[in-house]
């Protein structure tokens, strides 16, 4: 029941993705444990510089002999507003009082994003990465080329039907069909962020409708039943975030897979705050202070950058007040499991339900 499309041109045994959370999450041990299991195991290489991702891939490498992938985020044009960002830091100052924090942001400009990108892409050629994976956009028909003259398989993002079909004649390989449960930021890339909450599984017959590709599920899917409900509506795969974040081998904050073990559905929320795009986690004292000023605030990854040490202090002191707790709509259903034992009640949870559909 397993084999398909998607599990042969990755060379994987089950459809099953890690999802490629940027900012610590994704560590070798977590990675190598998933595609050591038969997934594929994911490196969120978001906000890491170059040498950080050649390190990583030279580390993932001792740990597994399987197949993995790299997540690189797209560089959308950005201006640093002065307005906006005097009313960031008007408000983030007594916070950074309150939790002692004295060093000052050092701000991003869009020209060292494009450069660093380019470096990744070159790190992903260099190095043959077998998968790529792209959020919040669409590389230039250049490095797709590139990419696919190298036999890299590339995975595009999509919360709209639109995005997919983008996606499908920037010349992907396959996309992944974010649905508004998922967790952490929303992949947006055409159009506004609010035209983008459709659940998901409205969203996968939608686009399955319109487009060739190969779909990948995401959003909400924490178990057996969830892979199965995704599959019959016209995906043949699913990628996991929240289920791999709380994992043993995960590099999130205890703090963070605590408070999602212990979180109800109600307490999932979207939110602007913590880095100027929209994402969705659980709500905290941060979110509740922030949330009349989420339309005033400077543009990603500018608001990202001005909260950094803010949401690092608030950790290293062992309070969520001030973390971002990035999360799915599915906490109820989140295990504090090894990876693979997480990967084998999926496995017998779906194969369970394969002969009743």
């Amino acid at each position: 029941m397993w084999e398909n499309d998607l599990t042969r041109v990755l060379n994987i045994n089950y459809p099953i993705i890690q999802a490629p959370m940027a900012g610590g999450p994704t560590t070798s041990e977590l990675v190598a444990a998933v595609s050591n299991a038969g997934g594929l195991g994911m490196i969120g290489a978001g906000y890491m510089s170059p040498d950080q991702l050649r390190n990583q891939i030279y580390e993932l490498r001792k740990l597994s002999d399987k197949p993995f992938g790299v997540n690189l985020f797209v560089p959308t044009s950005y201006t640093a507003d002065a307005r906006k960002l005097h009313t960031a830091n008007a408000l983030l100052q007594p916070i950074r009082e309150e939790l002692q924090i004295e060093e000052e942001p050092t701000l991003p400009t869009f020209e060292q994003d494009i450069k660093t990108f380019q470096e990744q892409l070159n790190i992903i050629m260099e190095e043959k990465i077998p998968i790529c994976s792209f959020t919040f956009g669409i590389p230039s028909p250049q490095f797709v080329t590139k990419l696919k003259e190298l036999s890299i398989v590339l995975i595009g993002t999509a919360t709209t039907v639109k995005e997919a079909v983008l996606i499908e004649n920037a010349g992907m390989d396959a996309v992944v069909v974010q649905g508004a449960e998922a967790g952490g930021h929303r992949g947006t890339f055409h159009g506004k962020d609010s035209e983008s909450l459709i659940g998901l599984m409205s969203l996968i017959p939608q686009v399955a409708d319109v487009i060739n590709l190969p779909l990948i599920a995401a959003g909400g899917i924490m178990d057996g039943r969830g892979i199965m409900a995704a599959k019959c509506l016209g995906a043949i795969g699913v990628q996991m975030g929240t289920a791999f974040l709380v994992c043993k081998e995960s590099g999130a904050n205890n703090l963070h897979k605590e408070t999602i073990i212990k979180a109800t559905e109600e307490q999932v929320v979207l939110t602007k705050a913590f880095s100027g795009k929209m994402a969705r986690g659980l709500h905290n004292s941060f979110i509740e202070l922030m949330k009349n000023y989420e339309e005033v605030l400077p543009d990603y990854p500018l608001q990202n950058e001005l909260t950094k040490a803010i949401r690092k202090t608030s950790a290293a002191k062992g309070t969520t007040g001030h973390m971002s707790l990035w999360s799915g709509q599915s906490p109820r259903l989140a295990k504090k499991l090894t990876v693979r034992d997480l990967m084998n009640k999926i496995i017998f949870e779906a194969e369970r339900l394969h002969p009743k559909l």
